[in-house]
C-alpha cells in the first residue's frame, strides 16, 4: 500500500520534504533545507530515515532553498535518480544551488577566521562544487506535460503563482490491485491578482492534498503596496538615509523593482539609485525576463513592446564584493535590495550592520520571517542584534510590508481550496507554524467540513 512520510515543513515553514512510496518506488517531493532556530538547522545534518540511494526520483515545486537546498547533500549521500522540475525552476536551480554552496563555504570560512563558531573547524553542509554536480541530474519540463516516471507514478506541473517556475505537482499513483488515485502537492501557494506572474491554477479534484499554511492565521494588509513603499522611500530620502530591504533574490526582489519602476514613472518618488546587491538576484531577474510562459498579461504586453518593467532610471546590479562594500560605506540616499530575505546570511548582513546604527535609515521586511531568524527578532523590537559575532545597536527605523508576501494568506488559501468541487479524502496541512496551522484547520473544518491532518516530523500515513 502506498504511503506518504513527512520529512520536513511539519509545524514549521522550512525543510520541505515529502516521501511518497508506491509499488516499491520512492518519489521525494521537494528537497529543502531547514532554516531558522538551531534545533531546526541541526536537522540538515541528521541522516534521513531512508537511504538516499534508495530514492528513485525527486520532483520540485519551485526553486526556493527551503524546498530545494538539501538536494546537493542528498546527491552526496548517494541519490542517483532524476530530479524533475519546470523549466523555470530548473534554470533557477543553476543559480540558487551553487550560490547556497558558496555561501555556506564563505560563512564557514568567516566563522573559522573570526572564531565565533562552536565547531572547530566550522564546515559547510555542502560546497559550490557539490551543488554543481547535483545539477547534472535535473531535468526541466513544460507546464501541463505528463511525465511518466514508471508504471506506478506519473507527475504533472501546473502554475502556482508563487515565484518564477513555481508549480503544484499532481501525482497520479497506479498500484497493482488498486484503483488509481491522485495526490496534489501545493508547494508554496501564490497570490491572486499579483503583477508579473500568472495566478495560481484552480483545480477541481484530488484524493489527497497537501496545502501550505504559512499565513494560515492572518490576512495580508489591505492597502496598496505601492502607496506604502512610496511613503517609506520618501520619508527616508527626506531624512537623507538609505532604504535597506532584505528580500529573497527570487520573486520579492523582482516585484519590488517592478513597483519602484512604476512609482518612479508616475513621479511619486524621486529618481534615486536602486541597487540590487546579489549576484543571484541579478541572474534570476534575467530568468524572469526569459521565461515568458510564467508571465501574466501585463508582463507579456510589456515584453512585446520591448519595455523592461524590472529596471529603473538609476538601477544597478552589484556583483562584486568590492562594489558591495562601497555601497555599504556610501551615505547617498538610495534603495538597497539584498538577500537573504530572512537576514540569515549573505550580503544583507553587511548592509544591516552598516545601516542599523543610524536613525536616518530604514530597514524594510517584505516577506515571511520564520521563528529564530534575525528578521523575526528585528521585527519583534530587539534593540541589539548579533551579526558576524558582534552586537549591532538597532537605531534605524524597522518596517514591515506584509502585503508584499509571495504566500497566499488565509483568505486566499480558502479561495483556492474552494475551487475543488469534491473534498479530498485527507487534506494535510503543512509548511506553517503551529498557530497558523491550527487557525486554517479550524476555518477548513468550519467552512468546508473536510478531514484534515497536521503531520508531525517523520510521521508516515498509509494512503
Amino acid at each position: 500500500m502506498a504511503s506518504l512520510q513527512f520529512l520536513g515543513a511539519t509545524q514549521c515553514v522550512t525543510g520541505s520534504k515529502y516521501l511518497l512510496e508506491a509499488d516499491g518506488s520512492k518519489l521525494m517531493i521537494d528537497c529543502g533545507l531547514f532554516q531558522g532556530e538551531k534545533e531546526l538547522r541541526l536537522r540538515n545534518w541528521n541522516p534521513l530515515p531512508v537511504r538516499a540511494r534508495d530514492i528513485d526520483f525527486v520532483a520540485l515545486t519551485h526553486g526556493h532553498i527551503d524546498h530545494t537546498g538539501y538536494l546537493p547533500r542528498l546527491v552526496n549521500e548517494g541519490f542517483r535518480g532524476r530530479v524533475h522540475a519546470t523549466h523555470g525552476t530548473a534554470d533557477m536551480l543553476g543559480v540558487v544551488l551553487p550560490d547556497s554552496g558558496h555561501l555556506q563555504e564563505e560563512e564557514a570560512e568567516f566563522a573559522n577566521r573570526k572564531g565565533y563558531s562552536k565547531h572547530h573547524p566550522a564546515l559547510p553542509l555542502y560546497t559550490e562544487d557539490d551543488a554543481r554536480r547535483a545539477l547534472a541530474q535535473v531535468r526541466g519540463h513544460d507546464y501541463d506535460e505528463t511525465i511518466r516516471l514508471n508504471d506506478a507514478l506519473t507527475i504533472r506541473f501546473v502554475p502556482a503563482g508563487h515565484i518564477l517556475g513555481s508549480s503544484f505537482i499532481i501525482v497520479e499513483v497506479t498500484e497493482r490491485g488498486r484503483d488509481p488515485f491522485r495526490i496534489v502537492f501545493s508547494g508554496d501557494l501564490g497570490r491572486f491578482d499579483e503583477p508579473i506572474l500568472k495566478d495560481p491554477t484552480l483545480l477541481e479534484s484530488t484524493d489527497y492534498l497537501l496545502v501550505e499554511s504559512t499565513y494560515g492565521n492572518r490576512v495580508h494588509e489591505d492597502h496598496d503596496p505601492k502607496e506604502r513603499l512610496a511613503e517609506i522611500i520618501n520619508k527616508t530620502v527626506k531624512r537623507g538615509g538609505k532604504v535597506v530591504i532584505p528580500a529573497f533574490a527570487i520573486g520579492r526582489t523582482q516585484l519590488l523593482v517592478y513597483y519602484i519602476h512604476e512609482l518612479e514613472a508616475e513621479g511619486r518618488i524621486p529618481s534615486i539609485p536602486v541597487i540590487v546587491d546579489s549576484p543571484m538576484a541579478s541572474a534570476t531577474t534575467k530568468l524572469y525576463i526569459k521565461h515568458t510562459e510564467d508571465h501574466d498579461e501585463d508582463m507579456r504586453r510589456a515584453a512585446e513592446l520591448h519595455r523592461n518593467p524590472l529596471m529603473t532610471k538609476k538601477f544597478r546590479f552589484v556583483d562584486s564584493a568590492m562594489e558591495s562594500r562601497e555601497i555599504c560605506e556610501s551615505d547617498e540616499p538610495m534603495v538597497v535590495i539584498s538577500a537573504s530575505g530572512m537576514a540569515n546570511g549573505g550580503r544583507i548582513l553587511h548592509h544591516l550592520a552598516a545601516a542599523l546604527p543610524d536613525p536616518k535609515n530604514t530597514v524594510v521586511f517584505v516577506g515571511y520571517q520564520a521563528e529564530g531568524t534575525r528578521g523575526r527578532r528585528l521585527l519583534s523590537g530587539e534593540k541589539e542584534i548579533k551579526i558576524h559575532g558582534e552586537m549591532i545597536p538597532v537605531v534605524a527605523h524597522v518596517e514591515k510590508m506584509g502585503s508584499l508576501s509571495a504566500h497566499a494568506d488565509s483568505d486566499e488559501v480558502m479561495r483556492w481550496l474552494g475551487s475543488f468541487k469534491t473534498p479530498p479524502k485527507t487534506l494535510f496541512i503543512v509548511h506553517g507554524e503551529p498557530e497558523a496551522q491550527a487557525a486554517i484547520r479550524e476555518r477548513i473544518h468550519r467552512d468546508l467540513h473536510w478531514h484534515t491532518e497536521v503531520p508531525r516530523y517523520e510521521q508516515k500515513f498509509q494512503l
